[in-house]
């Protein structure tokens, strides 16, 4: 096992920032040139092409004649050439090729779906585009929609319309005005260009994930790409005898190591054919062809080991990177390859390269080795001169200690230089070390730099950059200091290795005409297998007509149970997959859509997960319409009798001629099985995978098995991508203007102000009016509401500032009102309001939002993301302007968050959210999120002022004036009517309003962080539930704790025996969310308040009162609201003479009319 004599790294250490170890294309050349007949490439045989072998002079003089071409097409350092590729030789020759020429190369996949393909050129704009023969081959010739983006968008240099490598090592290019594109270079193969690049040159264009909605280019440097291979090499014992496998995908940087490993150690690179890399086979051709180092995916690894029984002992090291690496997955491929070393890595596209490596000896060395480990593989520590810091959240100063959370910071040398065209994103993620003055470093380079003539690299050295990348990513040290990693910067499901975004899934089901509502969840069928399930409110009122342009029929013959329900809406489901089919890739399309009548709800407005129905197998089996079984032919019959056994929620009999199996429950694991089972009975004839998705329906299954022959042709699958509610914010931050004009000036006490203020009618609306109009500071407020006319908007906010007793007459003459509504273009204002806003306004507020329980993200979208996005247009336009954003804790509700606050990390205000970015649940939790990133946005982009993120607003902790309409309140006077409340030890993250509305003031008169930060409201301290509902019985009401399922239950018969004459359960509207397991669901995560008490400290100097301690709520101010709420009328008053008499309050007549009119939060009852 590893030493546990470990010291934490020192930041302040030299990782020879200008170690240059040479251009990756240059090694290769050496190596070419210094064994020119040894083999480089070998493409293995498949049913319809040969093997073909290619040697290093062979590729050499191939990427000689490409970068040729380039160079004299005028093709710059730098400058972009993309290739629409196909895994293979070509593809080796045109990376080659490419970086000869001084260029950078990207990568097209032909499998991505036009919209993707051209979001890609988009982001590259290239100047040269390569096409691989082979490509237009077996996925076909770029789409029309893609070819006229390229002539209408794209200033290409040159266009070569057909790579393709012959057998011989000829190079061809396709035909170019009646000649081959590469006859004038073919003279020439035997030189490189010699073009000149250094370790700041960007030789690769790499592209985030698309889960992130528009992917960002991210520009790689020649730095990175040669520099850890003699390390690894030696650490590893890798040499020019391996034989390395190219098994990435195409389009994604791992890719790179495929190639440049073995191009680096002069070793050979085999290439697998499409139908080999698929279970049980990709074992056979790891043993076929002696394969002895493999670049793999934990996914890709489950498909080598995938139902294979073939050994493969020469494989004596395998790296993994891109995902979490498990110790069953080890011990299955230390089954087959028994000498293996196994090597898990770290890294992100930003990284450039893996940057870290922890290695578990092969099962021959040490057999007991995975048994004594964790079931998850740790990152490990650094490799060659980089670090794995894990900096201290609350203090970026301090490096955590052993067995501490913190953030995983990669220091190195190697990085990428950033993302193309986003300085300030590459300011934020790709940061100079604050340990260190980098001077330090230039001083000792310039001491040992030699001449141009020596070092010509150095004309495109920038000089060293101690630079750190920040992953987002939450890690600690481990005795033996390597690094484990905690948390993901996604919170992305996985089912059978694919990534998916349920939120996508959802935003696409909520576009489909008949779904009122909708939510999707992973749920475990019969077999305990995840299962995707969406469950739909159908719309009813559109039902009827829906079916008569169906020509089909209402069957209600099964009753309303959920049996019923999946009968008589079984048509919608199958059109709602048809739909989604257009919009998602095949995995990700719900297996059961399951219709309810409506959704339960939790307190927050969202679904309540716990509380939805799932079917069981027997249910799905007899829903299904009976099909046309007795028509089927035999081996139709045959096939359907194999589905059946596999699918668990069809029975054969149900199946028709034109399901598909991907349709009915299949997918591609099961796909696997059915193969094996389909090979058994029909011997002879190798149906593999390419078929089943070639031929998914019974029919063509079953006429493709009775026709097979030799020949079996290649696939063309599409994937699609779709993008959820985070796609859409990265899909909406491209229209964001790249600029924004930055309120650079200190604000002093005399500063006048303009505050535009949305949302000035709510609650906190009218408390963020009164603490900017009663400061001394001179202030004029610019309301926008929902009204006639800006006359009726001035008495709709008078009218609230009444109703929760804050309004000052004098105010009057410094408030003006226009007219507009958040979902409407430009906030629904006229040209003339619009303009007026824009160049008087210094300041604005952006509280407004529509709030809803039940709405989903489309919804909400026209007012909560659109609002939001002219709201920056605002900031865009006219003088600079600060904004202060009300955001909402509904960003942070994922299990992400909570797991995070349990093991004793609190959410930061520098947290990015992509622990939130995928699993939100509710509408309005997904609307903040996507509002919230516009405005972080553009804050990367200079403007100035916070992102304010409240939990509960309570009332005013002075008046006691609150909310009715809230979930606090409604379970206080919930336990009142049920005469008990439960013991719940959660903490509630609560606030009064008045210091929820200083904060959002101070943070956007004195933002803490420039141009633009986070600013979190928390309690200090935080209060628990059971704290809480205790001082019900501290001011005399009757409501003794019990445990959560008594009071549960007393829920459940009080709403049972509910009648007309008796008054409605306060928590009825929750009635699931409160009787199903409250205790799991009202954790929620603690969260630092940094940014904020800064804010508030530098706001003290303007108000005289400070506040930076932070907010809470007490028994005293609990007294005021119940008082409140008593003398309204919303609560009873206790009995007399018990516990603490409640304080007094004023609610002028004046302000139970105001009340009356203001309806919804906070109305009188």
């Amino acid at each position: 096992m590893a030493s546990t004599n470990f010291e934490l790294p020192d930041p302040t250490s030299d990782l020879h920032w200008s170690a240059f170890r040479g251009a990756i294309q240059d090694i290769f050349t050496a190596n070419a040139e210094a064994h020119p007949d040894r083999l480089c490439v070998v493409e293995t045989a498949s049913a319809t092409s040969p093997r073909r072998e290619f040697t290093y002079r062979q590729i050499n003089e191939a990427s000689n004649i490409l970068a040729h071409h380039l160079v004299e097409r005028g093709v710059q350092r730098n400058e972009v050439v993309m290739s629409y590729s196909y895994r293979g030789v070509d593809l080796v020759v045109t990376v080659m090729g490419i970086l000869k020429a001084g260029a950078i190369f990207s990568v097209i996949d032909p499998s991505y779906p036009p919209d993707r393909q051209n979001i890609y050129l988009d982001v590259a704009r290239p100047r040269a585009l390569v096409v691989i023969d082979k490509a237009t081959r077996e996925a076909g010739e770029l789409t029309e929609k893609v070819r006229n983006f390229i002539a209408e968008n794209l200033d290409l240099k040159t266009y070569i319309p057909g790579l393709e490598l012959k057998d011989d090592g000829t190079l061809v290019g396709g035909d170019d005005q009646g000649k081959d594109a590469f006859q004038a270079q073919q003279s020439l193969k035997a030189k490189s260009p010699g073009v000149i690049v250094g370790p700041d040159s960007t030789p690769t264009l790499s592209f985030t994930s698309g889960s992130e909605g528009r992917p960002k280019g991210v520009r790689g440097r020649h730095y990175s790409l040669a520099y850890y291979f003699d390390w690894m090499a030696e650490r590893f014992g890798l040499s020019k005898n391996d034989k390395f496998t190219m098994l990435s995908g195409i389009a994604h940087d791992p890719i790179q190591r495929d190639i440049f490993t073995p191009l680096f150690l002069g070793a050979q690179l085999l290439v697998p054919s499409k139908d080999d890399i698929q279970h049980e086979r990709l074992a056979e051709w790891m043993r076929e062809h002696g394969a002895t180092v493999t670049h793999l995916t934990p996914a890709m690894g489950q498909i080598l080991v995938g139902g294979a029984s073939a050994e493969f002992p020469a494989l004596h090291h395998s790296f993994f990177v891109g995902d979490i690496l498990i110790k069953r997955d080890c011990k299955a491929l230390q089954k087959l390859a028994p000498n293996v070393f196994i090597v898990n890595m770290y890294g992100t596209t930003e990284t450039q390269r893996a940057v870290s490596y922890y290695e578990i000896p092969s099962r021959a060395s040490d057999p007991q080795y995975l048994e004594n480990m964790g079931n998850v593989i740790p990152a490990g520590k650094g490799m060659k001169d980089v670090q794995l810091l894990i900096v201290d959240r609350e203090n970026r100063n301090r490096i955590c200690d052993i067995g501490e959370i913190g953030e995983i910071y990669v220091r190195a040398a190697g990085l990428a230089e950033g993302y193309l065209g986003s300085d300030e994103l590459n300011k934020a993620k790709f940061i100079d070390s604050w340990f260190v003055d980098n001077s330090k470093w230039g001083e000792e380079d310039a001491k040992n730099a030699k001449s141009l003539s020596e070092e010509p690299w150095r004309e495109f050295y920038k000089g060293p950059r101690d630079r750190m990348y920040r992953s987002g990513d939450l890690g600690r040290y481990t005795r033996t200091g390597d690094v484990e990693c905690v948390g993901r910067a996604d919170d992305q499901v996985k089912i059978r290795g694919f990534r998916i975004e349920l939120g996508e899934i959802d935003k696409y089901l909520s576009d489909h005409v008949m779904v009122m509502d909708n939510v999707t969840l992973v749920r475990r069928n019969k077999d305990e297998e995840q299962t995707l399930v969406s469950y739909i409110v159908p719309d009813m009122q559109k039902w009827a007509q829906w079916l008569e342009q169906l020509g089909l029929e209402d069957d209600t013959s099964g009753g309303e149970g959920i049996q019923g329900r999946l009968r008589r809406f079984w048509p919608l489901g199958e059109d709602i997959k048809k739909y989604l089919k257009t919009k998602l890739p095949s995995y990700a399309i719900p297996e059961v859509i399951i219709p309810l009548e409506k959704f339960p709800l939790n307190p927050n407005g969202k679904k309540d997960k716990p509380a939805l129905p799932f079917p069981d197998a027997a249910q799905l089996q007899a829903a299904r319409p009976v099909g046309a079984y007795s028509e089927l032919s035999d081996s139709e019959k045959e096939v359907a009798a194999i589905w059946g056994s596999l699918i668990p929620t069809i029975d054969e009999r149900t199946i028709n001629p034109d399901d598909s199996f991907f349709d009915i429950g299949g997918h591609s694991i099961l796909a696997q099985q059915m193969l094996f089972k389909v090979n058994k009975k029909w011997t002879g004839i190798n149906i593999n995978m390419s078929v089943i998705f070639r031929n998914p329906t019974l029919k063509g299954f079953a006429a493709e098995i009775a026709r097979r022959s030799s020949s079996d042709g290649d696939v063309k699958e599409e994937v699609e991508v779709a993008e959820d509610y985070e796609g859409d914010a990265h899909a909406l931050g491209k229209t964001l203007p790249s600029t924004f004009p930055s309120a650079d000036e200190r604000i002093t006490s005399a500063t006048p102000l303009t505050v535009f203020l949305t949302g000035a009618t709510g609650f906190l609306g009218s408390y963020l009016m009164r603490d900017l109009l009663s400061r001394s500071q001179p202030i004029k407020v610019i309301a926008h509401v929902r009204a006639l006319d800006s006359k009726a908007a001035l008495d709709r906010v008078i009218q609230t500032c009444q109703a929760y007793g804050v309004w000052d007459p004098s105010w009057a003459s410094r408030i003006s009102c226009v007219v507009g509504n958040l979902g409407e273009p430009q906030l629904g204002l006229s040209p003339e309001d619009w303009k007026a806003v824009s160049e008087t306004a210094n300041v604005i507020i952006h509280n407004g939002a529509q709030v809803h329980w039940v709405y989903p993200y489309q919804n909400l979208k026209p007012a909560n993301v659109k609002g939001t996005l002219d709201i920056l247009s605002l900031c865009a336009t006219g003088i600079p302007k600060r904004l202060s954003f009300v955001s909402s804790t509904s960003v942070l509700d994922t299990d992400h968050f909570v797991q995070q606050s349990r093991s004793g990390v609190a959410v930061s205000e520098e947290d990015d959210l992509s622990g939130s970015a995928k699993g939100l649940g509710t509408g309005y939790g997904q609307s903040k999120w996507v509002a919230e990133y516009l405005v972080r946005t553009a804050g990367s982009r200079g403007l100035r002022g916070t992102v304010v993120r409240p939990g509960y607003i309570t009332g005013d902790k002075t008046s006691g004036v609150t909310n009715t309409d809230d979930f606090l309140i409604r379970i206080a006077k919930g336990c009142i009517q049920l005469a008990c409340r439960p013991r719940i030890s959660n903490t509630v993250n609560q606030v009064p309003v008045n210091h929820v509305a200083r904060i959002v003031i101070a943070c956007a008169l004195h933002p803490a962080k420039t141009p633009l930060g986070v600013a979190q409201v928390t309690s200090h301290p935080r209060l628990t539930f059971s704290q809480y509902l205790s001082t019900l019985e501290t001011y005399g009401y009757k409501a003794p704790e019990v445990e959560y399922a008594v009071w549960s239950q007393k829920l459940v018969e009080y709403a049972a025996n509910t009648n007309p004459e008796k008054e409605q359960h306060a928590l009825m509207p929750l009635y699931h969310f409160a009787t199903s397991d409250l205790p799991a669901d009202t954790i929620a995560p603690e969260m630092d308040d940094v940014n904020a008490a800064a804010s508030l400290k530098a706001d003290a100097e303007f108000t005289g009162e400070d506040l930076s301690a932070g907010g809470y709520l007490d028994e005293n101010i609990m007294g005021n609201y119940l008082a409140y709420l008593a003398g309204i009328g919303f609560l009873s008053l206790p009995e007399e003479g018990k516990g603490k008499k409640l304080p007094e309050v004023k609610i002028s007549p004046e302000q139970k009319i105001a009340l009356l009119r203001v309806g919804g939060r906070g109305a009188l009852v």
